[in-house]
């Protein structure tokens, strides 16, 4: 499944970029995130508690900065396994852009999963994977610009 977006977010490039690459915010950011260590030169580690349709799972995943040009974006890659429940994988290519009105971040990302994950469907597993996505730029938009004036 493919996922993209586009975020603008009222903070300069450089700003976003820092945040993008902090595992404080990236916690803060990601939904059931319960734990995430590392950084972006080694790559994270992290454990995220969710429900997917009948399914709950922990899941616990690596993830990597890959085609890193700073300031400008990034592939992160990233696998996760939630044991019986099965695992998930993906990419996503982030970019960012200085607009009139902050940085325009634009995501393309792909995830597979496999296991009983699986076998709910393409229907329920893309509408988890849309809405666990404009959770976390929800989230992340709401770190980097701070709570309204």
């Amino acid at each position: 499944m493919e996922l993209t977006g586009t975020k603008i977010i009222a903070a300069d490039t450089a700003t976003v970029w820092a945040h993008l690459n902090n595992p404080e915010t990236l916690k803060a950011c990601i939904p059931g995130c319960e734990d995430l260590t590392g950084s972006p030169e080694t790559g994270f580690a992290a454990t995220v508690k969710q429900k997917v349709g009948p399914v709950k799972a922990t899941f616990h995943g690596e993830v990597t900065l890959e085609n890193v040009v700073p300031g400008t974006s990034y592939t992160i890659v990233g696998e996760g396994k939630g044991g019986v429940a099965g695992f998930a994988k993906g990419g996503a290519d982030v970019t960012l852009r200085a607009v009139d009105e902050g940085c325009e971040l634009t995501y393309n990302a792909t995830a597979k999963v496999g296991g009983k994950l699986a076998q709910l469907g393409s229907r329920i597993i893309g509408g988890f994977a849309r809405k666990m996505a404009d959770q976390f730029f929800d989230n992340f938009q709401a770190v980097v610009e701070g709570p309204p004036d």
